[in-house]
């Protein structure tokens, strides 16, 4: 499974209606929520705000709403492409402006399969890898070699806070959880405090 790294939004026009398709990073239901939330926000005078989302590891928990257009003819279609498309943790918001013809069943469940497609094409992602955060409180004298031994392990660090110690938090693939923990022992002989976050 991947996983969208940012925003992204696409066009299509279909007679004259504009269709335009934003994938945003969810990892919840509830983000789902305020991901769709701040679409109708940011489109207030839009026909519709049609979504379809997978959430989960597994990619296993969805969501998708034809918000007012005909059952089954706009979420539906936008969540079997969504689901087709190996990527989870994704809300895919369709905002429709109506261009004045009417496209019938058929050419909704078009028009909004091909908007979703258009947005996935594009939305950029990465391998979803499972990750442990972590906190450490080191000393100033061990700060570039754990510097390197973050790096080495791939670990992204998210914060840090120089006082009377250094203290970093972060996050690591947890598959190099050990050897990050190894290293820190072994760099810190006993002077650095190192712990798993329940995420």
């Amino acid at each position: 499974m991947r996983i969208p790294t940012a925003r992204a939004e696409a066009e299509i026009e279909v007679k004259k209606s504009r269709f335009i398709s934003i994938a945003i990073p969810a990892r919840t239901l509830e983000e789902v929520k305020e991901a769709v939330a701040l679409v109708r926000s940011e489109h207030p005078d839009a026909t519709h705000v049609v979504h379809a989302a997978v959430v989960g590891k597994a990619g296993t928990i969805y969501s998708s709403s034809d918000d007012k257009e005909p059952k089954n003819t706009a979420g539906r279609p936008a969540l079997e492409v969504v689901k087709g498309s190996g990527i989870t943790d994704i809300a895919v918001c369709i905002v429709r402006y109506f261009g004045g013809t009417l496209l019938g069943t058929g050419g909704l469940v078009k028009a909004y399969g091909d908007s979703a497609k258009e947005v996935l094409r594009i939305v950029p992602t990465e391998e979803l890898v499972d990750k442990t955060r972590f906190r450490m409180l080191l000393p100033y004298n061990a700060y570039t070699q754990i510097k390197r031994l973050i790096s080495a392990s791939e670990a992204v660090i998210d914060s840090e806070k120089f006082d009377t110690m250094i203290g970093i938090e972060g996050t690591v693939p947890s598959a190099k959880l050990g050897t990050l923990k190894a290293g820190t022992d072994d760099i810190g002989q006993g002077r650095i405090l190192f712990e798993e976050l329940s995420t």
